[in-house]
C-alpha cells in the first residue's frame, strides 16, 4: 500500500469548491491542522461564521474525497471559524475576582444539544484533584433528586467514566444514524473510553479533539434532559473552549483540593471561564479532611477550608467539602459510585448537598448565549 502524503490529501481536497468564493479550499488557504496518522486523516476547514450553517454540505464532501484515496480508513473534518479580537476591557485591580464581559454574545449558527436545559460544566485547574469524582457522583446525586441527567466526558486524552460507572459496553447505532448514550445508576453517559481500549493514547491534534466533542454532542441521541454534566480535563485548553463556546452552558463548578498549589490552578480555571463569559457556580473543596476510621480523629492531610477562603476572596459561592475517604476511591475505582452503592450514608449526602446547591444555582440564573464560534 502506498503511504499517504499531505500532498495526496490537498490534491483530493483541490477538487472541493468553496460556493462562497468560487475557488477550491486549497486555494483559498481554508485547510488547516491536517493530520495523518496511519489511515486515519484529520483537518480543519476554516470558514466565515456566517457561512455556517451552510457549509455542512461541503464539509462532508471533502471527507468523501479524502476517504476515496487510495488507503484511508477514516476521516474526520471540522469547520472552525475564530471570532474577530474583542474589544479591550480594563484590567481588574489585582486579586479583584474576575468577571465575565458586560455585553452578551452572540448565539451559534448550529444548535448543539437542543433538548438539554441546562448544561454544567465541572473543572478544575490541574489534575488529580478528584474532579471526574465529583462530576460522576455530582450526577448520580441529581438522578437522585428526581432530575433528568446525563453526563458527557469530555476528557478525550484520558477519559475516565466508563471505569466510574462500572460500564464496559460499546455504544449502539441507531436507525436515525445517531447513536445511543449507554446508561448506569440512572445517569445516561458518553465518553471515548467506550470508543477505545482503556490504555490506548490518544495521539490527537486540537481540531480532532474538537471534532470529537463536538459528534458527541451532535450525533448521540441525549433526548430531553434536565442537566447535563460535563466532566471537562484538566487545565484551559481546547475541550475548554469548544465546550464555552459552542454550548450555552449554564455555569461551571470548580473542583480543588485545600492547599495553596491546588487553588493557584483552580483560580486560573476561573479567570478561563470569566473570559469567555460562563457565570462560576461555585467551588468545591474536594479531599478537605481525613476522618481516621479508628479513633475519628480529623486530619486534614491537604489543609482545610483554603476553598472556601478562596470563594470568599473572588466572591463566588462555595459549594461544599467532600471528604479525603478510602469509600469514595474503592467505589469509584468499582464502577459503584457512592451516591449509588451508599445512598444513605454521609458521603452521597454530602454530594447531594452539592447537587442541591447546584440545581439552585441553575434554576435562578438567567442562561446566557454562547460567544460566536462555528466548529461543525
Amino acid at each position: 500500500m502506498t503511504t499517504l502524503s499531505q500532498d495526496d490529501v490537498r490534491t483530493a481536497l483541490c477538487t472541493i469548491v468553496d460556493p462562497v468564493s468560487g475557488k477550491d479550499i486549497i486555494a483559498n488557504g481554508m485547510v488547516s491542522g491536517l493530520v495523518i496518522k496511519d489511515r486515519n486523516i484529520g483537518f480543519a476547514i476554516e470558514i466565515d461564521p456566517a457561512d455556517a450553517e451552510h457549509m455542512e454540505p461541503l464539509r462532508k464532501a471533502a471527507e468523501r474525497a479524502v476517504l476515496a484515496l487510495d488507503g484511508v480508513s477514516s476521516v474526520s473534518a471540522v469547520l472552525t471559524a475564530h471570532n474577530a479580537a474583542p474589544a479591550s476591557q480594563p484590567e481588574a485591580a489585582p486579586g479583584a475576582p474576575p468577571k465575565p464581559t458586560d455585553q452578551p454574545a452572540q448565539a451559534p449558527a448550529t444548535s448543539l444539544l437542543p433538548d438539554v436545559a441546562a448544561i454544567v460544566a465541572v473543572a478544575s485547574g490541574k489534575g488529580g484533584v478528584g474532579k471526574s469524582t465529583t462530576a460522576v457522583n455530582l450526577a448520580v446525586a441529581l438522578s437522585s433528586l428526581g432530575q433528568r441527567v446525563g453526563i458527557l466526558d469530555a476528557d478525550v486524552y484520558g477519559p475516565s467514566l466508563p471505569r466510574m460507572l462500572g460500564i464496559t459496553d460499546k455504544p449502539k447505532p441507531l436507525a436515525n444514524k445517531r447513536i445511543a448514550p449507554l446508561e448506569a445508576h440512572g445517569v445516561k453517559v458518553m465518553s471515548m473510553g467506550f470508543m477505545v481500549p482503556e490504555d490506548t493514547a490518544m495521539v490527537w491534534r486540537g481540531p480532532m479533539v474538537i471534532g470529537a466533542l463536538e459528534q458527541m454532542m451532535r450525533e448521540v441521541e441525549w433526548g430531553a434532559l434536565d442537566v447535563l454534566i460535563v466532566d471537562m480535563p484538566p487545565g484551559t485548553g481546547d475541550a475548554q473552549l469548544t465546550m464555552a463556546q459552542r454550548v450555552p452552558l449554564a455555569g461551571v463548578v470548580i473542583v480543588s483540593t485545600p492547599q495553596d498549589i491546588a487553588l493557584i490552578d483552580a483560580r486560573k480555571g476561573m479567570n478561563m471561564f470569566a473570559k469567555v463569559n460562563v457565570p462560576v457556580l461555585g467551588i468545591v473543596e474536594n479531599m478537605s479532611m481525613f476522618i481516621c476510621p479508628n479513633c475519628g480523629e480529623q486530619t486534614d492531610i491537604f489543609g482545610h477550608g483554603g476553598a472556601r477562603a478562596e470563594a470568599e476572596r473572588l466572591g463566588c459561592d462555595f459549594l461544599g467539602e467532600i471528604p479525603l475517604d478510602v469509600a469514595i476511591r474503592i467505589t469509584s475505582d468499582s464502577g459503584q459510585p457512592i451516591t449509588a452503592s451508599e445512598p444513605d450514608g454521609p458521603h452521597a449526602a454530602a454530594y447531594r448537598d452539592l447537587a442541591s446547591a447546584v440545581l439552585a444555582k441553575i434554576s435562578t440564573a438567567t442562561m446566557r448565549p454562547a460567544p460566536s464560534i462555528s466548529i461543525d
